[in-house]
């Protein structure tokens, strides 16, 4: 099964101005799900995606907070965190980032500098819920 199209559906839930980049991410290992070949494909580096799942398949953001939040070689701001499903980042001059987990999932979307991360958070929101009611 291919998990691109995910990308599309969530870049047409938010809109292209606010969701330029997307990917899914597994909670077990932060392995990629959808390929790095997707046009508007947001790509792991090294460490990137196994840390990300760690923190939150434990649920603890605290070296978020500390260290930043690190996608594609960039790190970002650590905002907040939500009912430990929801985490938010920033990065001036680059967008922001919103990642929201599933049962099985992570979904990552980044929002272009000038784009409204509650649309992008939205966005992310739908396909987290759907993949949650997938039993996923």
């Amino acid at each position: 099964m291919s998990w691109d199209s995910y990308i599309d559906n969530l870049i047409a839930q938010a809109g292209s101005q606010h969701v330029d980049k997307a990917c899914l991410i597994g909670l077990d290992g932060g392995a990629s799900w959808t390929s790095a070949a997707h046009a508007n494909a947001l790509k792991m580096q090294g460490n990137e995606g196994p840390n990300i799942a760690k923190c939150f398949k434990s649920k603890d953001f605290t070296s978020f907070q500390a260290n930043g939040i690190f996608i594609e070689g960039k790190k970002y701001q650590f905002l907040r965190e939500e009912d430990s499903k929801l985490v938010l980042g920033k990065l001036k001059g680059s967008g922001a980032i919103t990642l929201q987990a599933s049962k099985s999932a992570i979904v990552i979307a980044h929002c272009p500098e000038g784009g409204q991360q509650g649309n992008a958070n939205k966005g992310v929101g739908v396909i987290a819920d759907y993949l949650e009611s997938m039993n996923m």
